[in-house]
């Protein structure tokens, strides 16, 4: 019987790739998302590796989606023994003073409150299987706050706050907490996102970095973390590619 283990956000980027690597390291995979045609094609790819992997419908701001998502684990071929939050993105690069609202609402739910959904509705599993891990992936945005980046900083610093306070309210119980904060990671969608599809600014970003990190180098790194024995828990993972030295300082090449 294999464990199970749930990602959201798992139909691009970050999340797809580590519903990938998690299948291939013997997990029974329940990869969640929104977008479910996207999710049928990961699934049919990671059985074709040899995996095995179940697509769930659902949207990480609804409570009634979670619910959902908390009956497809029941329902697993297994017991829960991994979660990964990694549902999120940002919208926008304005500064504070002209910041829109509903940006600023839309990544504190998604990132923060789509967090607090799942893990609560996913917690008593993790709980009754006897060694259970919860593995956000938050950023260095969560500790590193810079221009334009107000409200996703304040997202990611909230998701942070999560992390530390679950470590500590879990204390005597066989859950580990397990927080993974990238840098800068070049992935299909997360620029579109955030420039409301303009691909030029999307790309600028990343503009004379030769070797940004990727969804798999992400996905490595949360394998990695997942996979120690469980008396092992490793808090923080801060990875940036090499070219990026701090969040104000990036390597180009012109």
């Amino acid at each position: 019987m294999s464990s199970v283990a749930i990602v959201t956000g798992a139909s691009s980027g970050i999340g797809a790739a580590t519903a990938r690597r998690l299948a291939a390291e013997g997990f029974h995979v329940l990869a969640a998302a929104r977008r479910t045609d996207r999710l049928a094609a990961l699934v049919a790819e990671i059985e074709r590796a040899g995996g095995t992997a179940t697509a769930v419908a659902c949207d990480v701001t609804s409570d009634e989606s979670v619910a959902g998502l908390a009956e497809a684990a029941a329902a697993a071929p297994g017991p829960v023994t991994l979660l990964v939050n990694n549902a999120g993105g940002a919208r926008g690069l304005d500064p504070v003073e002209s910041g829109s609202v509903g940006d600023w609402q839309w990544m504190y739910d998604v990132n923060v409150l789509g967090t607090l959904r799942v893990t609560q509705a996913l917690l008593p599993a993790l709980v009754d299987s006897g060694a259970g891990t919860i593995v956000i992936v938050s950023s260095t945005a969560g500790f590193t706050v810079y221009e334009g980046g107000g409200g996703y900083t304040a997202a990611k610093h909230a998701q942070t706050a999560i992390a530390g306070t679950l470590r500590l309210e879990l204390s005597g119980r066989p859950v580990r907490v397990i927080e993974i904060d990238p840098g800068m990671v070049r992935t299909d969608e997360f620029g579109l996102v955030r420039f409301d599809g303009d691909a030029d600014r999307a790309a600028a970003v990343y503009a004379g970095v030769a070797e940004p990190l990727v969804a798999d180098d992400v996905a490595d790194c949360i394998a990695w973390c997942a996979t120690r024995p469980h008396h092992v828990n490793v808090d923080r993972l801060v990875v940036r590619p090499l070219a990026q030295a701090a969040q104000h300082k990036v390597h180009r090449v012109s």
